[in-house]
């Protein structure tokens, strides 16, 4: 196929880009940044708000995977008006750009974030009503937008779509900002480790090769107009995180601050259904990638 992906030099994307050139496809790329490229793939340096620029990226492509965006929470509640305007604007024109380029198929970024404005209990389902009293933090806010624009242009215009919903990605190329990263930079360096609240607060984080995995399984049929949930297989408290990074790098203090504001809780999210229907579960576990982490660093990549 011809696929088109918007934020291709991030760090998901980026991977996501390799994953899908592996597995046989042609790819164009549009992103602000130029930092990770392939050589295999067609790149055009633009954000989501030049015309031209995203009309050529999505011109002849099977399917369009939107993943660019604000992503950093911290700097979505430092400027939400900003990030308001990528999340929900920019997925509204790349929408609309994929419905006039008539691309079969277009697959949203989304996250497990919104599960914290779900209105149910127990393990939850992609199905699970939400309730929009009780967003919490702005990023859920534009997340949720972006959801129900897809969904819209689905009954509107007949645009077919696939929703990711990510958990928490880790891995080679990831933001420094990132909790693992920003773990294993201080253990490197000798510094403390500050955990952010309590650390019992957990996750299940999802090694990024097997996130990027999952993109080129969603390109088959069986995940058109589905919403599906692709999170690490294990949940890990932040105290385990810091656990691990002390074991695998080397022993040192471990700090509490306080805790974010609006911070994602974590909740029981069924996996089901991206096994049903397109095969996939995540295979990595947690110590293994932070130690595939670390030789990528060793590598001397991510100065």
């Amino acid at each position: 196929m011809r696929v088109a992906v918007t934020g291709g030099c991030g760090f998901v994307g980026s991977h996501v880009v390799d994953h899908l050139l592996r597995a046989g496809h042609r790819v164009s790329v549009l992103d602000v940044s130029s930092r990770w490229r392939n050589p295999a793939a067609e790149y055009r340096q633009a954000d989501l708000f030049e015309p031209d620029a995203l009309a050529a990226t999505v011109t002849g492509a099977d399917a369009v995977f939107h993943l660019a965006g604000a992503a950093d929470v911290n700097d979505v509640a430092a400027d939400p008006v900003g990030a308001v305007r990528l999340n929900v604007e920019g997925t509204a024109r790349v929408l609309d750009a994929a419905r006039h380029a008539g691309a079969g198929r277009f697959v949203l970024a989304s996250t497990v974030w919104v599960y914290g404005a779900a209105a149910g209990r127990g393990e939850l389902t992609e199905d699970v009503p939400v309730d929009l009293r009780s967003p919490g933090h702005v990023y859920v806010a534009t997340k949720l937008s972006a959801e129900l624009l897809v969904h819209s242009y689905r009954e509107m215009f007949g645009q077919r779509f696939t929703i990711l919903r990510y958990g928490i990605p880790y891995g080679p190329r990831m933001r420094d900002a990132l909790v693992v990263a920003r773990f294993v930079r201080a253990a490197r360096s000798g510094q403390p480790i500050v955990i952010a609240g309590t650390g019992e607060q957990q996750r299940n984080y999802v090694y990024v090769a097997d996130l990027a995995d999952a993109h080129v399984r969603v390109l088959a049929d069986a995940a058109a107009d589905q919403t599906l949930a692709l999170e690490g297989g294990t949940p890990v408290s932040v105290r385990e995180i810091a656990d691990t990074v002390c074991s695998l790098v080397r022993p040192v203090p471990v700090r509490h601050a306080e805790a974010r504001a609006a911070d994602y809780q974590g909740v029981d999210i069924s996996g089901r259904l991206a096994k049903e229907l397109l095969d996939w579960s995540p295979v990595t576990s947690f110590a293994a990638g932070v130690r595939q982490y670390l030789d990528w660093l060793d590598e001397g990549h991510g100065a």
